[in-house]
């Protein structure tokens, strides 16, 4: 590692695993102070170190998120991790199925920044990077309603965000994955497994799907994340990038 983001104060949200996790490891190996959140303690602890500070955080919880960013010291980074998959089109998704979906995937974002961005603004400013997909006005996918829909509205956050701040020290930037190996993912591929057959049957069917026939890595996303919170990526806001394998192709 370079220490690229050395010196950098980072907030990661779902820093338990997947993602989250690979982005809070590979930001401390680059040199920065990690404040990893997530309601999974247990996973946190895994991954806590020198480098990394882990609290319990429910990223619906506004109380909650207003007191951490009130008693840390300002962010240079922010990436936004959380969210949720729901599966089904418009016919079963069931109004607390959407409800769910814009609160984890999009409200979160909203209640962290909100209180957040004047801190950085304050102390100089910083990059935001939120986790989208390209499910999402990128590209639809069979039943991912609610999943693309509010995947759609972070893309639409990032570049309001990276719009009303450009001029005070401000980037906003999106990720947008494809299918990525994370253990929300292999859980999605045992419930698709039972009717399916098998848990590999499920996996082979994701796999079949991308261009490149293999999934992707959380690593492999992390290591954009990162090259957009470093000052490598100075010149960069209001971007969505697509980490997927050949989809939009």
């Amino acid at each position: 590692m370079t220490g690229t983001l050395k010196g950098k104060s980072i907030l990661v949200t779902a820093a338990a695993a997947g993602i989250g996790k690979a982005v809070a490891l590979e930001s401390a190996q680059e040199g920065a102070m990690v404040t990893a959140v997530d309601i999974d303690m247990a996973g946190l602890e895994k991954i806590a170190s020198d480098n990394i500070t882990t609290m319990k955080l429910d990223v619906t919880d506004q109380t909650g998120i207003t007191r951490l960013v009130n008693t840390s010291e300002p962010f240079d980074g922010i990436v936004n991790v959380a969210g949720y998959v729901h599966h089904g089109s418009i016919l079963n998704c069931d109004p607390d199925s959407w409800k769910k979906s814009f609160t984890l995937n999009v409200d979160s974002m909203f209640y962290i920044l909100r209180v957040a961005i004047p801190k950085m603004i304050q102390n100089g400013g910083g990059s935001i990077v939120n986790i989208s997909s390209v499910v999402s006005s990128i590209k639809g996918f069979p039943d991912r309603l609610a999943y693309g829909s509010s995947k759609a509205a972070i893309l639409g956050l990032t570049k309001s965000v990276a719009c009303d701040f450009i001029n005070q020290g401000i980037r906003c930037n999106a990720v947008c994955p494809a299918t990525v190996d994370t253990p929300s993912w292999r859980q999605r591929c045992e419930e698709l497994g039972k009717t399916m057959g098998s848990y590999q049957q499920a996996r082979e069917y994701f796999e079949m799907r991308q261009p490149m026939k293999r999934i992707g890595t959380a690593e492999e996303v992390s290591g954009v994340v990162n090259f957009l919170l470093s000052d490598r990526g100075a010149f960069i806001t209001g971007q969505f990038y697509n980490v997927d394998g050949g989809t939009m192709i």
